[in-house]
């Protein structure tokens, strides 16, 4: 197949680029060639700012198109319009953001999607979910059932630029007491970026479309089981003490979930991280073990390929001197 790939250099892309070329797709980058030009040998590149430079496409033509960073349903209707006669298929990278609440377990592609009380508005911090579905609504509605539309739940592995699931293999491997969140029976879900993209890739020769969320591992795993994998397969010597800290006392502590406490989430938000993926499953989404995932990341880190999180995320995770203070307070507290 011809693929025309909006993005393709820095985390998700790459992974799907590496994917499309191991199985001898013929593959077009069309980014503004800022990160990484030229990562992959004879692959061409098509530079262009996705808001400014579709006319750069005009009179070419794909079999599929996979948009990586589609934020903004003018931004992503403006794709629409300019591929609509160039591909037959459009596989949109969304989220499993999309939906209204996280207050119940097993939500599935058809629960209700959060809506925007504004529909100008562009704020993506404020109003992630929102307006990735309404970004899949604008590709629903000039592709029907050739959309493929994606959830992800939270990607991992390596090249991630967020570190917010690096912190873990970099904390495990660092030893010493580990600061655990909430209880060792508490939901996690995430989804290792190379597994993703190979499902994505076998999926744009499927037919049909429609939504998928796609999140792992296949059966249900908790932070516990997690954590306890994460150390077995780091194997360091000695291993690390894990201390579980409750979530009131995190909350009290103003300990922000997901960011300073990668993948950790209050209980009243537990639904994201126990989403359904029968229909991905039932479309061959499959996963390697979670000690792949931990060691490959780890192995990326202290590669020269690493490079640390910037901008806003800087500062995801605890840092040595919070961690020490909050584990100080907790055995504080259950002195009393």
């Amino acid at each position: 197949m011809k693929v025309l790939v909006i993005g393709g250099t820095r985390f998700l892309g790459r992974h799907l680029v590496a994917a499309l070329l191991a199985r001898h797709h013929e593959v077009t980058l069309f980014n503004r060639g800022r990160t990484a030009p030229g990562l992959f040998d004879a692959v061409e590149e098509i530079h262009g700012d996705r808001e400014q430079h579709l006319d750069r496409l005009a009179g070419r033509r794909w079999d599929a198109v996979i948009d990586t960073c589609g934020y903004l349903p003018r931004v992503v209707r403006s794709a629409c319009e300019a591929l609509h006669g160039a591909v037959e298929r459009y596989v949109f990278v969304s989220s499993i953001s999309v939906y209204a609440r996280f207050d119940a377990a097993q939500i599935d592609e058809d629960a209700p999607l959060a809506t925007l009380d504004d529909p100008t508005v562009e704020d993506v911090a404020a109003h992630y979910g929102a307006l990735k579905a309404a970004c899949e609504r604008e590709v629903q509605a000039a592709f029907g059932a050739n959309a493929l539309l994606v959830r992800p739940g939270l990607i991992v592995g390596p090249f991630d630029p967020t570190g917010r699931f690096t912190y873990w293999p970099q904390r495990l491997a660092a030893g010493g007491e580990v600061l655990a969140p909430g209880q060792p029976g508490d939901p996690v879900q995430f989804i290792d970026v190379r597994d993703l993209a190979e499902w994505i890739v076998r999926a744009l020769t499927r037919g049909p479309g429609g939504a998928y969320n796609a999140t792992g591992p296949a059966t249900p795993l908790h932070f516990g089981a997690f954590v306890a994998g994460g150390i077995k397969a780091l194997a360091a010597d000695p291993p690390p003490t894990v201390t579980w800290c409750g979530e009131r006392f995190l909350l009290d502590h103003g300990v922000k979930p997901w960011t300073e406490m990668p993948l950790w989430v209050p209980a009243a938000e537990h639904g994201i991280h126990q989403v359904s993926i029968q229909r991905a499953l039932d479309t061959g989404l499959a996963f390697r073990p979670l000690a792949a995932t931990v060691t490959d990341t780890l192995a990326w880190v202290r590669s020269a390929h690493y490079a640390a999180p910037a901008d806003a995320y800087a500062n995801v995770g605890l840092s040595a001197a919070r961690e020490a203070e909050l584990l100080a307070a907790w055995h504080a507290q259950s002195a009393l």
